[in-house]
């Protein structure tokens, strides 16, 4: 299915829109995105593997990553100022490194101890990802150490869960399956 996506913005106490930047393509998935530690807005475009690039107070992204690993980019999120995108089709997770000029590397495949199905949203919260895995109905924690990580799921039997968001003390769930927004006790 083709689709022609855009990046919206909206002023929060009106609802007027104050901003919108249509992807480049004749296909294209805009579907998670992240504020960087530069203060610029990182987005994914899961149909055409790459990840854009909007610095703070500009009207339009640049590419900042395309990559043949990237094909079924999902979330995308900040840990400790490292970025971290997941897949979607194949179950990965990737550490994105930066150099000092801001240029992306070679994604890093992280290896799990135990499998992920169909990780979608991800946010970071103390020192670890929180995952949406909509193929398994799960939230799992992703403690990682380098180029390794450590699944723990904390949820089960949700309904095609497909974005986390970490508040306080709780993580709110988007259950697409049924329609509704959880929430859970954040772990410690």
């Amino acid at each position: 299915m083709q689709r022609h996506t855009a990046l919206r913005g909206f002023n929060l106490e009106t609802g007027a829109p104050k901003f919108r930047w249509n992807l480049p393509g004749d296909n294209s998935t805009c579907n998670d995105f992240a504020i960087g530690p530069d203060k610029a807005l990182y987005l994914t475009d899961t149909s055409n593997s790459k990840i854009y690039k909007l610095p703070a107070g500009a009207s339009t992204a640049e590419l900042f990553l395309e990559h043949r690993a990237l094909y079924g980019i999902d979330g995308i999120t900040f840990l400790n100022g490292t970025l971290y995108v997941n897949n979607v089709f194949s179950n990965n997770l990737y550490r994105i490194p930066v150099d000092a000029s801001g240029k992306a590397g070679e994604p890093v495949d992280i290896w799990m101890d135990q499998p992920i199905k169909g990780p979608d949203g991800v946010r970071a919260a103390n020192g670890k990802l929180i995952v949406a895995e909509n193929g398994s109905g799960r939230i799992s924690v992703i403690t990682v150490n380098g180029d390794k990580a450590s699944v723990t799921v904390i949820k089960e039997g949700l309904k095609t869960p497909t974005g986390v968001e970490p508040a306080g003390d709780a993580i709110w769930i988007a259950e697409r399956g049924s329609g509704k927004a959880v929430s859970i006790p954040m772990p410690e």
